[in-house]
């Protein structure tokens, strides 16, 4: 989708005017800006793959693992949990895995190239180098994947934590009352579309309703 939208389109902002989350998330941070009001939010990354039954989430299962080979280092591995650890398919958590790099190794590239592609400069004048910019980028890929610190796939992510805690630049519109409603009054009757329709999905572009 990146891909596309990208080959029509120099400049591709987004515009959250309730949540984005999980891929949602990622696609986000393909854009070149990324509009928010106070009530808006954006969600962890955690890649969702199919274990043969149900979608499950890759990055617990690995951070499962994780937790019980520390225990194992310390030898505070219980029997249960080494029976557990026995009957895990290592083909499958290797699948896990690659879901998790790809995850992150797309959200790198996107943010270095389109996100911050006009970040020129530090505060202090300081020019940026493209090692800054992979840095950061894998930075946020990081925190947004960690669920140590959101404890919960469902998790919402406003503005100020972005912000401050993955120094993401979010433009906020919370201030234009003007603009606000306009997005809420589209978002709104997008939605109510979507709704009496049944849609799984729905494209509004310049030339197709």
């Amino acid at each position: 989708m990146v891909n596309i939208i990208r080959f029509h389109y120099q400049e591709v902002y987004f515009v959250v005017p309730d949540y984005a989350m999980s891929a949602g998330t990622i696609f986000c941070m393909s854009g070149d800006k990324i509009f928010m009001d106070y009530s808006s939010s954006l969600g962890p990354i955690d890649p969702q793959v199919y274990n043969g039954k149900n979608w499950v989430p890759a990055l617990g299962y690995l951070d499962k693992v994780q937790e019980l080979i520390d225990k194992s280092r310390q030898g505070t591995l219980t029997e249960a949990e080494f029976l557990v650890l026995q009957k895990l398919d290592l083909a499958e958590l290797r699948s896990y895995e690659m879901a998790r790099n790809l995850t992150v190794s797309l959200l790198k590239n996107w943010l270095v190239n389109y996100k911050f592609k006009d970040w020129v400069t530090h505060k202090n004048g300081n020019l940026v180098t493209p090692q800054e910019k992979e840095a950061c980028a894998e930075e946020i890929a990081r925190l947004l994947g960690d669920n140590s610190l959101w404890h919960s796939h469902g998790r919402s992510i406003g503005i100020d934590t972005l912000r401050n805690v993955l120094h993401l630049r979010i433009e906020d519109y919370s201030e234009n009352l003007d603009l606000r409603s306009l997005i809420r009054d589209y978002n709104d009757l997008i939605c109510e579309y979507i709704i009496r329709r049944g849609a799984q999905a729905f494209v509004h572009s310049r030339v197709f309703f």
